[in-house]
């Protein structure tokens, strides 16, 4: 072999090793960040849980409101009933108005129907802790709006994104990430422009919106009523509701 190929071979072993390296070091940091959060703010979470009849890994529904910019944490306490609010947290920081997300860099927060995976997960967010709405998703795509990254995170900063503070992101990520590994294969985000009473809707008459609000509030009616998410799908640009 010549010099040249043992350099190379030499140095294609040092950049794998190098990566194996890396990532073994990230995957120590997420862990050690995780369980610092979890030693420090489970027991509390736990007792807080228990005193509504919930427990850690009760599948979760979160609603987001922009206009009050408030997150609902809803939770399921048992197979055979419907979902009921645990705790309604203020949003720290949201950019743009109200209006759904069109293209990258606008600024502007989404509206719509989401889900979280396991995947969607960021425990070594900048951020603190984090997990990714989902946007752009099926309707959005429908309608070639554009973007990524709309995350609810910690460090109550944010350009498009729904910021909390960090006590408070700890507790809705530990909840989130309990629900996934307990079973619950993604947990849905709705995100509204407003609380979607009859009286608000009819506020909305004259803004361009009112027609896709109009859709959203189909949306917020079948929860409202049943008190279960319901699935989300695109037909002919539109949420249609099961």
């Amino acid at each position: 072999m010549s010099i040249f190929g043992r350099i190379t071979r030499a140095s294609f072993l040092g950049l794998v090793l190098g990566s194996i390296t890396f990532t073994f070091c990230f995957a120590m940091l997420e862990n050690q960040r995780l369980t610092e959060v979890r030693q420090r703010v489970e027991p509390a979470l736990k007792e807080a849980l228990a005193a509504s009849s919930f427990h850690l890994g009760s599948p979760l529904f979160i609603r987001i409101f922009k206009e009050t910019k408030e997150l609902e944490v809803w939770l399921k306490p048992s197979k055979d009933v419907g979902y009921k609010l645990w705790k309604t947290f203020p949003i720290a920081a949201m950019s743009g108005k109200l209006g759904p997300k069109l293209k990258l860099g606008d600024a502007q927060a989404p509206e719509g129907f989401y889900t979280v995976g396991a995947g969607a997960m960021n425990p070594n967010s900048s951020f603190h802790l984090s997990f990714n709405v989902g946007y752009p998703n099926a309707y959005d795509q429908a309608l070639k709006r554009t973007g990524n990254y709309i995350m609810v995170h910690g460090n109550q900063v944010s350009i498009g994104c729904f910021a909390m503070t960090d006590p408070v992101i700890e507790e809705i990520y530990l909840i989130a990430d309990a629900a996934l590994k307990k079973g619950q294969k993604s947990f849905a985000v709705h995100i509204f422009p407003f609380r979607m009473t009859e009286e608000r809707m009819a506020q909305s008459v004259d803004s361009p919106w009112h027609e896709f609000w109009g859709n959203l509030h189909e949306g917020y009616l079948a929860f409202e009523m049943a008190h279960e998410p319901p699935v989300a799908r695109v037909q002919s640009d539109r949420y249609i509701f099961r």
